[in-house]
């Protein structure tokens, strides 16, 4: 599994199909050339598909492909499986799934982007390991291939050179993740600055946001403009009655029927917004975290330590430790030292 030593750039190998999605293979390709055309890194980055030639994205945009058949056999740094609507046949196509296991046995890290993840599993690779797809698919991934250890909360997943991303816009940041192994972490920052994306969701983080997980569970969308203002206030006292009155319910009809299309409490949910909001904070800020937990409705930092521990899991210290941004990370150090 050596690189090509006639090449000294890190060489990007793509899979895609008919009707695979744009931004799969886009998202990850920009990543790539910036970090290439910044000088960060040299990648040579080459599109293949089973036969080669022109191939139809679902956009309609045609890609200009190698046969996959040509690097069969050579040495690839960084093996990717696009996904989309053309995945599941794609998954099913047995010839294609052996080339890409040949393609695998001579690489160096394999990863999929969205439903890409259902092409990986079929080669075999992906059992025993945690992995995760569009969220749309993650019951589909998890009941046709048992093996693998669905995480269908993370953004993306990495096991011994093997990565799985959630759905499309996430595989930007799987490949944001790679520059920074390949090149270092400040790297990548620049590199998702020129992106204007956030550098980065840790692959832990959800793939909804706080406000879109919501909607989903209330798939009529009654509380929608609720969140929206609960989130624009959790420094206010939002107790039930203060929700009800919002929705212009009686609080008893209220905490009834939002269980009802949420699954979960207001007080849940008041606590989740509280949550996400405070964890956005400690990651992209170098805001004290008393100051944070004030911001976001908690009286005292002990309060919102709590909060975090039950709804994520690590502490505010830890989030900040593990996923803060670079630029919070040096101001925080600075104001340590004075």
């Amino acid at each position: 599994m050596s690189s090509n030593s006639a090449n000294p750039c890190h060489v990007v190998v793509l899979v895609v199909f008919p009707d695979a999605i744009h931004l799969d293979v886009a998202g990850p390709m920009q990543v790539f050339s910036l970090a290439h055309r910044y000088k960060a890194e040299c990648y040579d980055i080459v599109l293949v598909s089973s036969e080669g030639g022109l191939q139809r994205m679902d956009t309609g945009v045609l890609l200009d492909t190698q046969p996959i058949d040509q690097w069969c056999g050579k040495d690839i740094d960084t093996l990717l499986i696009a996904g989309g609507f053309g995945a599941q046949s794609a998954a099913q196509d047995t010839e294609l799934i052996a080339k890409i296991v040949d393609l695998a046995g001579n690489s160096k890290r394999i990863g999929s982007i969205c439903t890409g993840a259902l092409i990986l599993a079929a080669t075999g690779l992906l059992d025993d390991r945690p992995a995760v797809t569009h969220w749309s698919f993650c019951d589909r991934l998890a009941s046709q291939y048992p093996k693998v250890r669905l995480e269908p909360n993370r953004i993306y997943t990495k096991d011994d050179g093997i990565w799985t991303s959630a759905g499309v816009t996430a595989g930007i940041d799987m490949a944001l993740a790679m520059v920074a192994d390949d090149v270092g972490h400040n790297s990548a920052i620049k590199i998702a600055k020129m992106l204007v994306v956030f550098m980065a969701r840790p692959g832990g983080q959800s793939q909804f946001s706080s406000v879109l997980q919501n909607q989903i569970s209330d798939a009529e969308g009654q509380f929608d403009e609720l969140h929206a203002w609960i989130v624009d206030n959790l420094d206010r006292d939002l107790q039930i009655d203060v929700l009800a009155k919002y929705v212009g319910m009686s609080p008893r009809n209220f905490a009834r029927v939002y269980r009802l299309k949420t699954g979960r409490t207001p007080a849940k949910s008041v606590e989740f917004f509280r949550v996400t909001t405070a964890r956005n904070l400690l990651e992209q800020t170098a805001l004290p975290i008393s100051q944070i937990a004030r911001q976001v409705g908690f009286e005292d930092d002990e309060r919102l330590r709590r909060a975090m521990r039950r709804v994520i899991g690590i502490s505010p210290k830890q989030c900040r430790e593990r996923f803060g941004r670079g630029e919070a990370k040096d101001v925080i150090a600075t104001h340590a030292q004075e």
